[in-house]
């Protein structure tokens, strides 16, 4: 047993501290499926002084830390090297405050999304931060990310709706700033260095969530459009009758016909034979008139040409129908499959997504490419099929498809994070200064490296 595991163990306690095979293979890599190594190490703090006393031994012996919160990325930012010691927030995990009179919701960093949104929903109130993985995922990592999701559109990423936090520094330093007010400009914001740097500056302990009101009504339609340009027109005026809608989820055709025809999902709203699918959510308050407004939009675009058919949900179970065909679990049926989560102006997606599927037919005639995604807020999700040829990878794809967001201005993640996935495409979108400035804060607030080292630069 090396002396950086005793002096953690003297610290925490045994039982806090797991080698070899009580660490368990989940530890070994995110959902991304590209981790190869347990850790030579996991360690399992309590709480936040445990947190720091773990991080201030192993910045004493320049052990390397990989912070791991749900495991439930797509980029490799939590995948431990058999070097690594790993940190688990799992232990770190509850709901300390639901301040009615701030709206605000201070939970621990361990803490499952989606037991935050139903502590406020308790209280009648939203955290709109939500992922399809909400029950799995949790807060920290969420923050740790940046994550966005369905209702960034109306909401906001996650650092929109971040007040305060707390974060432990490489040496174990704890910083604390639990702030309630949506207004504080007593210095620098320290918590967005934090917020997306996939826990490469420090490791989040806790947050305060910004609350907002209960909607009281929720209208959901399926609708069909005959060109991106009537897609932007629709948004437009979505934004303008409505007050803009809560989710704004387009799909070509290719990815309806496939994902609504397979036997996964089980719903097929509108015909298959048109140009271009969104599913359009309008969330407010006034229960009494927002149907009605809602049903005006879609009639008026129906009149105009920007839509060519519509149907709006009748019911929460047929929403859901809905929600289930733009999820596209089907896809994970096909062979091969390489996720892109990238984000480009929003004007410019149609002619990406045309530019990007040409280059990926030119090299894979036979191959299949679906692009779908949230368009409201610039986001774009690409899954691609193809048969490869001896020496072919998923990087020829990589390269294929961030070469185009680069010749685009796009970034590469608009989601998800850097980790080791996307970090040799980070000059794609992030000029030499901006990656030098990254390494200088890095190398200020974690002069040893020790912290989740060789993710995003």
């Amino acid at each position: 047993m090396t002396r950086v595991i005793e002096a953690l163990r003297a610290a925490l306690g045994t039982g806090a501290v797991l080698i070899g095979a009580d660490i368990g293979p989940r530890h070994r890599s995110d959902m991304s499926m590209t981790g190869r190594h347990l850790p030579k190490a996991l360690i399992r703090p309590r709480n936040t002084d445990e947190v720091a006393a773990a991080l201030k031994i192993c910045d004493t012996y320049g052990q390397s830390v990989v912070p791991q919160g749900g495991l439930t990325g797509l980029a490799g930012g939590a995948n431990a090297g058999p070097d690594d010691i790993a940190l688990s927030l799992d232990l770190l995990s509850g709901i300390e405050e639901l301040d009615a009179e701030a709206a605000t919701l201070t939970v621990l960093a361990g803490t499952p999304l989606e037991r935050a949104q139903m502590a406020a929903s308790e209280q009648g109130f939203l955290l709109p931060l939500d992922l399809g993985s909400r029950g799995s995922a949790q807060v920290g990592g969420n923050l740790a990310t940046n994550a966005g999701g369905n209702r960034v559109i109306r909401y906001g990423m996650a650092r929109a709706q971040v007040l305060g936090l707390e974060a432990v520094l490489a040496d174990g330093t704890v910083l604390s700033s639990l702030n309630k007010m949506l207004k504080n400009n007593a210095g620098f914001d320290l918590k967005q260095l934090f917020i997306g740097s996939e826990g490469t500056l420090g490791i989040i302990t806790r947050v305060v969530f910004r609350l907002r009101p209960l909607p009281r009504s929720t209208s959901t339609a399926f609708c069909a459009l005959p060109s991106f340009e009537a897609v932007l027109a629709l948004l437009r005026r979505a934004e303008t009758d409505l007050g803009g809608p809560s989710a704004f989820e387009v799909m070509w055709p290719d990815f309806y016909r496939f994902v609504s025809g397979h036997k996964m999902t089980g719903a097929q709203p509108l015909r298959p034979d048109h140009p271009f699918y969104v599913l359009i959510e309008h969330q407010g308050n006034d229960a009494a008139n927002d149907p009605a407004r809602f049903q005006s939009l879609l009639e008026a675009a129906l009149e105009e040409g920007v839509l060519l058919d519509a149907v709006i949900a009748q019911t929460e179970k047929e929403a859901q129908s809905f929600w289930k065909v733009r999820e596209g679990y089907a896809l994970d049926t096909l062979p091969e499959i390489v996720n892109f989560d990238v984000s480009l102006a929003v004007g410019r997606i149609g002619a990406f997504a045309e530019d990007c599927r040409a280059r990926l037919a030119a090299r894979w005639p036979d191959g299949q490419f679906f692009f779908y995604g949230h368009i409201g807020d610039s986001n774009l999700h690409i899954t691609t099929s193809v048969s490869y040829a001896a020496g072919e990878g998923m990087h020829d794809v990589d390269e294929i498809v961030y070469a185009c967001v680069r010749d685009f201005a796009g970034s590469v993640s608009a989601e998800h994070g850097i980790g080791t996935l996307k970090r040799d495409y980070l000059s794609y979108s992030r000029s030499a200064a901006e990656i030098d400035v990254m390494r200088r804060l890095k190398a200020a607030l974690d002069p040893k490296g020790i912290l989740n080292p060789g993710k995003v630069i």
